[in-house]
C-alpha cells in the first residue's frame, strides 16, 4: 500500500463512502457519459482532435473532456475519458468507427485458431496512453472528487471482437458460446486477464475507484449469463488490487438489463451493482442492499422532460431507496447526445438537494 505524496487528499469523497456503505451528508451523483455529445465543449474538443480514437489518446484532450462536466456541475466523481473497446484494439483486432455505426473491427475473430493467437496487452505499453490519462486526469483533478476507471466486461469485448462492430441478434457470438464453448471460453479467460492487468494499471496510475460495464450481460439466458458472463467478472474482482493510497478502492459490476441476477451479481465480492432504469430500486435494495452498494437508476430520457418532471423522477427514486447510506444516483444507462445540458444540470442539482432529508 503506497502512500503517493503528490496526490492531494480529497475534498468530496462522499461518492467512495457510498460505494463502501458509510454514511454521507447528501446521496453523490454522476452520470455515465458525463464527458460526451451533450456539452458543446466535448463537440468543440472532439473537432480539435479529428476522431473519437484521436481524442481517446491525446492525453490534454482526453484530460480536458474528462474536467468539462465538472466545471459545469457539482458530480461527486470524474471518470477516465476513453472506451470499452481498448484492450480489442490493444489485442490487434483494427478498431475503427464509421460515422453514425459505431465502432468496428477489420479482423473480427471466428474460430479457436483466432483466440489463440490473440496477446494479453502490456497496459504500460500498448494501453500506456489511457494510463497517461489517468495521471494526467488525477493530477487535474487536485483532490476535488474522486477518479473512476473502468474496463468493459469480457463478455461484452468478446461481443463486439466476435460480431466485429454493433449487432442487434449476437448470432455470432451466440453461435460461438453454443457451438465452440471451448473457443469463447480461452477468449473470455485471456479478456479477463487483460482486464485485471489493465484495472490494477489503472488504480497504480491514480484510478481510485473501478467499474466493469457489461453492456450486453443481459443478452443471454440465466444459465448462460452465469457461464459467459457473470463467471470472468468474479475472476475480475478476485484479481483486482482493493486498496491504494491507504483506502479502499472499491469495484462496481453493471449488467445492463441485469436485473434478475442482482443476488448473483452481490455475491462475486464486488462493492456495488449497478441498474439499470428496467429494475425498482426498492425491489433491488430490499433484494441486496445489506451486501452491496446500488448505483442508479433514472431513464436517461426523462432528461427530456420538464424540469418539474425531472426533480419528481429524483424524488420518487430516492424515496425508493429510503433512508441510509449505499446509494449512489446515476443515470440508468449513459447520458443522450441530444439532451440540454441545463437538464442534466436541474438533474444533478435535484440529486443534492432532495437527498439531504435521507442523510439526516
Amino acid at each position: 500500500m503506497t502512500q503517493q505524496s503528490n496526490h492531494k487528499p480529497l475534498k468530496n469523497d462522499r461518492y467512495l463512502k457510498a460505494l463502501l456503505r458509510q454514511p454521507v451528508d447528501v446521496t453523490p451523483v454522476w452520470m455515465m457519459r458525463q464527458a460526451g455529445r451533450y456539452l458543446p465543449e466535448y463537440k468543440a474538443t472532439r473537432a480539435q482532435a479529428g476522431d473519437f480514437m484521436s481524442l481517446c489518446k491525446n492525453t490534454e484532450l482526453a484530460c480536458e473532456v474528462t474536467l468539462q462536466p465538472l466545471r459545469r456541475y457539482p458530480l461527486d466523481a470524474a471518470i477516465l475519458f476513453s472506451d470499452i473497446l481498448t484492450i480489442p484494439d490493444a489485442m490487434g483486432l483494427g478498431l475503427y468507427f464509421e460515422t453514425g455505426e459505431g465502432p468496428k473491427f477489420e479482423r473480427p475473430l471466428s474460430s479457436m485458431a483466432d483466440v489463440e493467437k490473440l496477446p494479453v496487452p502490456d497496459p504500460e505499453q500498448e494501453l500506456g496512453y489511457v494510463m497517461d490519462a489517468v495521471r494526467a486526469i488525477r493530477h487535474a483533478l487536485a483532490g476535488e472528487v474522486p477518479l473512476i476507471g473502468f474496463s468493459g466486461s469480457p463478455w461484452t469485448l468478446a461481443t463486439y471482437m466476435v460480431e466485429g462492430g454493433s449487432t442487434k441478434t449476437f448470432g455470432k457470438i451466440k453461435k460461438m458460446a453454443f457451438s465452440d464453448p471451448a473457443a469463447l471460453h480461452l477468449l473470455l479467460d485471456k479478456l479477463a486477464d487483460s482486464v485485471i492487468l489493465y484495472l490494477n494499471a489503472q488504480v497504480k496510475a491514480g484510478a481510485q475507484s473501478l467499474m466493469v460495464f457489461d453492456t450486453w450481460g443481459g443478452v443471454l439466458s440465466p444459465a448462460a449469463y452465469k457461464e459467459f458472463s457473470l463467471r470472468y467478472m468474479e475472476k475480475i474482482v478476485a484479481g483486482l488490487i482493493r486498496e491504494n493510497e491507504g483506502r479502499k478502492v472499491p469495484v462496481t459490476l453493471f449488467t445492463k438489463n441485469g436485473g434478475q441476477w442482482l443476488e448473483a451479481i452481490a455475491a462475486t465480492g464486488c462493492d456495488a451493482v449497478g441498474l439499470d432504469w428496467t429494475t425498482d430500486i426498492a425491489d433491488a435494495k430490499a433484494r441486496v442492499g445489506d451486501k452491496v452498494a446500488i448505483q442508479g437508476n433514472m431513464d436517461p430520457c426523462m432528461l427530456h422532460a420538464p424540469a418539474e418532471r425531472i426533480r419528481q423522477e429524483v424524488a420518487t427514486i430516492l424515496a425508493g431507496f429510503g433512508e441510509g447510506a449505499g446509494h449512489v444516483f446515476n443515470l440508468g444507462h449513459g447520458i443522450h447526445p441530444d439532451i440540454d445540458p441545463e437538464k442534466a444540470g436541474i438533474f444533478i442539482n435535484s440529486v443534492h438537494k432532495l437527498s439531504a432529508q435521507y442523510h439526516k
